[in-house]
């Protein structure tokens, strides 16, 4: 790698270690990067970003674990369903292409923005443990994220979080907690399940995994102590779906040409 492809990778992956742990979608920086600028083609990039999307996660939760953010009551079911989701996922991921999956992506992005812009202070409510959905809307739910998390994990923040909090009602912060946690559990089998498929390339893997870390801890030790951190992860969550839009529309081409 020259200097500039590892500045790029490097800078890249620090803004998604950052963007992952507060909202959501930093896997279409990493994603990118591996395919456009390090040259993986798709499906060895897909394993080769779960690398860094643990050492980011785990990274996220230690950093809510010290500051006291870490709390698994009433969350076992969802841990459970999400991890089986996941290896289902990934299994098939191994098998066929993930084109199809990302073009309904593109649509439920622009009805993921339509659910986030329309009553906002639901996202900004406190975690209401009083009030929760049956077990049998979680386990469905669950099942379906872990599912996404394991075949695509591109966007599975922004998902995660709108069923974490408009259906469990958790507040945006203990969502995003929640969410390190999850994935950061669900990503051990799905490295294992991709290493034995021979989709992973450890090199580019660990390199990008520096950037993801360093970003997915320093984002979860300053919201822990930020008071306005449900306000400002509201605000980086609208951000990035638009972001995603007009990049899976090809928007920003419009506006170049």
């Amino acid at each position: 790698m020259d200097t500039w492809t590892i500045i790029i990778a490097l800078l890249g992956s620090f803004v998604a270690g950052v963007i992952n742990t507060l909202a959501g979608n930093g896997s279409a920086i990493t994603l990118t990067i591996l395919t456009e600028v390090l040259g993986l083609p798709g499906n060895l990039a897909n394993g080769t970003n779960r690398v860094g999307v643990f050492t980011q996660t785990a990274a996220s939760t230690y950093g809510f674990f010290r500051n006291g953010k870490l709390d698994f009551a009433n969350r076992r079911l969802h841990i459970i369903c999400t991890i089986i989701g996941a290896i289902l996922g990934t299994i098939l991921a191994t098998q066929i292409s993930n084109e199809q999956f990302r073009q309904v992506f593109r649509f439920l992005m622009i009805i993921m923005l339509l659910v986030i812009l329309v009553k906002p202070a639901r996202w900004l409510r406190e975690t209401d443990l009083e009030v929760q959905p049956s077990k049998w809307v979680i386990i469905p739910a669950f099942l379906a994220l872990g599912f996404y998390g394991g075949f695509i994990q591109m966007g599975m923040g922004i998902i995660f979080l709108a069923v974490t909090v408009l259906g469990a009602r958790f507040s945006l912060l203990d969502a995003n907690v929640l969410k390190s946690f999850i994935i950061a559990i669900y990503t051990i089998p799905v490295l294992i399940i991709f290493h034995v498929q021979g989709l992973i390339d450890w090199k580019f893997g660990l390199f990008m995994a520096i950037g993801q870390t360093v970003g997915g801890y320093l984002m979860a030790h300053y919201a822990s102590r930020f008071p306005s951190a449900n306000i400002w992860a509201y605000r980086l969550l609208v951000l990035m779906v638009i972001v995603a839009i007009i990049k899976l529309f090809d928007l920003h081409l419009l506006f170049f040409n």
